[in-house]
């Protein structure tokens, strides 16, 4: 069977080069080259010990049978009670949809609110999935430039300038990923206010929210209860392959949101989803503030090594597990004259075995002088990989 003719959506989903490197640090990796991978944003840390516990009771009890499509409602309680706890924040279990990874909320959200034409605001540099759910349902992802003193993130006097005929809403991302940069308090409560005033949605990515580092703990639910905000167990929660996330709509979108759920994913893991519940045991919560203090230590050695070598970082990164470092007065060092970001980090894989990546996928703004690199690894493996980017950059004393 051929396939002559693919749907045009296609078009409009560029590959992630992020993957592609990987493969690239892979392929080195099988002919025995020892490569430090800050390339891929996966926590080093694994799930928490009563979160594996619980996983392996839920299979001897054989709890693998299909949950609701909105998730355990012991889970969503938990998601609730936590909420109170670390925020301060009460929001009713029946808003909260479990789903099967952030991913998997952010297509829902989508679903029920993208159509063929709609235009949706979001920053370049962002995330390059998010613009790839707007143009799965047909809608537009319209990037705007937003640099170091917007702290790479939208504003409100950018949204009032972009905001169109065919604008439905923004997706945001607080922390975001490249930048590990959150969107200021006040600035956060002008946008959604001015989205309000246009009729239009607000979407708010959380999912770095656990793994901020500077002032105090804040989630966008304490400026609206009309927003919808997704979070995931991956990151703070340190269960990437598990696939586990949640989404917290507004009262009226949660009927819509379960039935496209019902549809489209039946359900979350239900393995994941009992697992989970252990997250936020006492000792299991402790576990995680202590790996956020670790995060951070390895982050305030990172930053001043990286612009000791000569990178910029505009812009201190206040969450997730990034640097978003401006490369091009190093560009020099490249093997062939005329190499941007991109061919930077190609150059620094092959030649000293540091994986990291360009921005190439976050939006054409910062592509061609910006890298990402991650954190989420060994502290022995960051001094490590500084010293190699020493030797690439001539800089033997480092």
């Amino acid at each position: 069977m051929t396939f002559s003719h693919l749907a045009s959506r296609l078009d409009n989903i560029a590959p992630f080069h992020v993957m592609e490197l990987a493969k690239m640090a892979a392929a080195l990796e099988q002919q025995g080259r020892h490569i430090i991978h800050m390339g891929i944003g996966e926590p080093d840390f694994t799930a928490a010990p009563l979160v594996i516990e619980a996983a392996a009771r839920a299979m001897a009890d054989g709890k693998m049978q299909y949950t609701s499509a909105t998730g355990l409602p012991a889970l969503r309680a938990a998601i609730s009670a936590h909420y109170r706890q670390a925020f301060g924040l009460d929001i009713a279990p029946e808003r909260i949809i479990v789903t099967a990874g952030a991913s998997a909320a952010l297509l829902l959200a989508c679903a029920a609110l993208v159509e063929k034409g709609s235009e949706v605001l979001m920053p370049d540099p962002s995330y390059p999935c998010n613009r790839h759910f707007v143009a799965a349902f047909d809608g537009q992802a319209k990037m705007i430039a937003s640099g170091p003193d917007q702290r790479f993130q939208l504003s409100d006097e950018t949204v009032r300038q972009h905001w169109s005929e065919n604008t439905r809403g923004v997706l945001l991302a607080s922390p975001s990923n490249p930048t590990g940069t959150s969107i200021l308090h006040s600035e956060l409560a002008k946008i959604i206010a001015t989205v309000r005033g246009k009729g239009g949605f607000a979407i708010v990515d959380e999912i770095y929210q656990g793994l901020t580092y500077d002032g105090e703990p804040f989630s966008a639910l304490s400026l609206a209860d009309d927003i919808i905000v997704i979070n995931s167990f991956s990151k703070y929660f340190n269960m990437t392959g598990w696939r586990l996330g949640w989404m917290v709509v507004p009262e009226s979108l949660a009927a819509p949101i379960e039935k496209l759920a019902q549809n489209l994913f039946i359900c979350p893991s239900a393995i994941a989803q009992h697992a989970a519940l252990a997250c936020f045991e006492p000792d299991s919560l402790a576990l995680y503030e202590a790996r956020k203090s670790e995060f951070k230590r390895r982050r305030d050695y990172l930053v001043p090594a990286l612009v000791e070598l000569g990178f910029k970082v505009p812009v201190m990164p206040d969450g997730a597990f990034y640097v978003y470092a401006d490369c091009s007065a190093l560009l020099k060092h490249c093997v062939k004259d005329g190499g941007d970001a991109d061919t930077l980090v190609k150059d620094v894989l092959n030649q000293v075995g540091v994986s990291m990546v360009s921005g190439l996928d976050f939006g054409p703004y910062t592509a061609q002088h910006y890298i990402r690199l991650s954190y989420a690894t060994s502290m022995e493996n960051l001094q490590e990989a500084v010293r190699r980017l020493g030797l690439f950059l001539g800089k033997n004393d480092v």
